[in-house]
Parts: structure tokens; sequence; C-alpha cells
């Protein structure tokens, strides 16, 4: 009698021919042109409705144009600090676009700060890395308590590089941060050496092992949450597990959550709402 050997067939994942278009956001979106300019009046309406007392804006962090921190605060002392840092591919949009996704964590009673940056190509990821760590170090001065990082896209990857051993904020700060999510995040940077826009953004080599989350450690107690739609192009729910996964072998303490329904643009509207999942999954002790 012949023994049989028990062939077990291959997963494979999907061969990716034009990378530029694995990472277009807008084009698979059913009115995704819809987008920057849909969050335009919703954030201005939210910053005009909060008053001066509670939205204090361009708040200077460094001596660039952009180095600016939008700082809401809520009803009371404030219980410890958000910083949302935005997405846009860093080569495009501002904090103003975010203003209202505040409302969610000012309704437990945490005051929300939201920078500006410097952009590609005037900026290389690099900087803008070293900027967002001034953002956060200024915020922090502002704001006593624990602190909780987010951010979108490009802001995704921002925050979970402010939670890697090559971190530039102090020791002091890191020890204050409770939680990271990182929101659609971009964490390893060489697939976007082959996309068009690398004309603007100039990655490399070497700026993608240095400025990659997947290729650093994380730092000691850290903890993260990836989060991502599941409507989203495949990419971004790759790149969502993938930082979890390495960075649970690494010690730190992870989870990756796929929303149902939620595109790219859609995600991050739960950090307007006190009681949506993503709110309560960013403040949770």
């Amino acid at each position: 009698m012949t023994e049989m050997t028990a062939w077990r067939t291959p997963v494979l994942t999907r061969r990716i021919e034009n990378w530029s278009d694995a990472y277009t956001n807008g084009a698979h979106i059913a009115g995704g042109e819809r987008w920057p300019a849909a969050w335009v009046e919703p954030a201005r309406t939210f910053r005009e409705g909060l008053g001066g007392d509670r939205a204090r804006l361009d708040l200077a962090y460094g001596g660039k144009e952009r180095n600016r921190i939008d700082l809401f605060l809520p009803q009371g002392t404030p219980k410890g600090l958000v910083v949302f840092v935005h997405g846009g591919y860093w080569m495009a949009l501002d904090k103003s676009y975010w203003s209202n996704l505040a409302a969610g964590p000012l309704a437990h009673g945490y005051a929300v700060a939201m920078p500006s940056y410097t952009l590609c190509p005037e900026n290389r990821i690099g900087g803008i890395v070293k900027e967002i760590g001034a953002a956060i170090t200024a915020a922090a001065a502002m704001v006593e308590g624990p602190i909780m990082l987010t951010g979108h896209s490009a802001g995704g990857h921002l925050v979970s590089r402010m939670a890697s051993a090559t971190s530039p904020l102090s020791g002091d700060i890191r020890t204050r941060i409770r939680h990271v999510v990182s929101i659609s995040g971009v964490h390893d940077l060489r697939p976007l050496m082959r996309t068009a826009m690398n004309e603007t953004l100039r990655i490399d080599e070497a700026e993608a092992l240095a400025e990659s989350p997947v290729l650093l450690r994380p730092i000691e107690g850290i903890r993260l949450t990836c989060w991502v739609g599941g409507a989203e192009q495949a990419e971004f729910v790759r790149q969502n597990a993938l930082l979890a996964n390495i960075w649970t072998g690494l010690g730190a303490e992870t989870a990756a959550v796929v929303e149902p329904d939620r595109h790219h643009f859609s995600v991050i509207d739960g950090l307007a709402d006190p009681d949506h999942e993503l709110t309560r999954c960013l403040l949770a002790k």
C-alpha cells in the first residue's frame, strides 16, 4: 500500500501590478470625489461652536509656518491628552479638516491637540517625524495626565513612529503614553517607493528602513491598536495587520481591528461620536 502525502493548498496573497493604484483611495469609493472637501464644513462648524475659550487655534510648537497646533479643551480640568495626526500621504491637507473628530474624546473629558506639519517635498518623512515629536512635546506641556495618540493614514504612520524605539519623544513623555491607535496606517514605507507619488515623497531605501514602524522595535510597555475599514483597499488592510503582528512578536500589547463597511474616508468618523467603539477603544484604560 502506497503511503499518500497530504498536500495543503498554499494561501497566496494577491500580486500587485500597479502600486500607485493600490494606494489610491478616492477612485475606489463611490462618490469618493467628495473628499476632502466634505470634511471642511463640519470641522469649521465645530471650531466655531466651541468658541475661543475652548478652541485655542494656531499655537506655535516650532519656527516653521506649519508648526501649529489647535488645542480643544473639555469642560473642566482635562483628564488627559489625545493627539490626532492628520493624513494626506505626508504631502497634503492640514489640521483644519479634522476638528470635529475631537468631539468624542472631549465628551469624555480629554483635551485634544491637532498639529499641522511641513509637507513633502519641502520636508522629508524623517523631518515630519521630528516635527510631530515636537508638536506632541509642546501639547504635553499644556495638558497634564496620560496621553493617547491617534492618526489617520500617514498620520497613523506618524503616531506609530512615536511609539517606536527611535521615537523623538523624551522618556518622560513616552511613559505618559497610555495607548496608540493607528487608523488605516501606512506602517511599511517600502511599497510606496514603487508609486508615482514617490516623486514628491522622495523615499529612498535608507529612509524606508529608518522610518517604517514595522522595521523598528516598539518602546517598552506600549499598547497599540491598528484599526482599518473593511471596505478599504487591500493594501491598507494588509498594512494594518502587519504592524500589530510584528510588534506582538516584539513584546508589545497589540490588537488589529477591521471595522465593517467603513472605507478610507469614513473610518475616522467614529472619533466624533463619544459612544462609538473607536472613541472608547482609544480612551480605554
